[in-house]
């Protein structure tokens, strides 16, 4: 993706962040065709310390598992917050709209999980991300039920090779932070949500 330095971000932690906030993922990769051929899934990230690994599952019937197989590298995209950007933040006339956005683009080496044992520990993952409760639901729909659904998924593991970063949040141009931050602040949800990632980020701190 297009990387402006002001809006690179190499720090790791941040990256985590967002995509442990924002998990519903685009999995990217070249269908049989050459064409981009897109899934749009949730995914568990763990940091195994020197790698960040991606977990997730597609339906058998999806190709997609398939595209992986016979070429495993592939792109992950998380995109966090965004919202409009109006000039009116800015002391002077002389400036136009934009859009700011919060995203993370991973190249991956994908490896396939097909064992039934394997798969149910990545699902349960994946409960424990959105819902930890139903985990004690799965367990008691009985073996023979999970086998079936088990057997209906292609689960895999998605290493992280590759990693870029980028907040956009208007940066080089501290003289509209304070403003900008207040108008997200009483904004919609997406920019409450940007406007807490500018405190984070030590943005729109008026100098005293």
């Amino acid at each position: 993706m297009y990387q402006p330095p002001q809006f690179r971000s190499t720090d790791r932690a941040l990256a985590a962040r967002l995509m442990r906030e924002h998990p519903f993922a685009s999995l990217i990769s070249n269908d049989d065709n050459g064409l981009p051929f897109v899934s749009h899934l949730p995914l568990h990230l763990e940091d195994r310390g020197d790698a960040f690994v991606l977990l997730g599952h597609c339906a058998r019937p999806n190709p997609h598992w398939r595209y992986l197989e016979a070429r495993p590298t592939a792109v992950v995209t998380f995109l966090g917050p965004h919202a409009y950007q109006s000039p009116k933040i800015y002391p002077d006339l002389a400036r136009v709209p934009s859009w700011n956005y919060l995203a993370v683009h991973c190249t991956v080496s994908a490896t396939l999980i097909e064992d039934p044992v394997a798969k149910d520990g990545l699902l349960k993952k994946l409960i424990g991300d959105h819902e930890p409760p139903y985990a004690e639901q799965w367990r008691g729909l009985g073996e023979d039920f999970a086998r079936k659904l088990l057997a209906g998924i292609m689960a895999f593991e998605l290493e992280v090779v590759d990693l870029q970063c980028k907040l956009k949040l208007n940066q080089h141009r501290p003289e509209s932070h304070a403003a900008l931050k207040a108008g997200y602040a009483q904004g919609n949800e997406q920019e409450r949500e940007l406007a807490r990632w500018m405190d984070s980020l030590g943005m729109g701190v008026e100098e005293k």
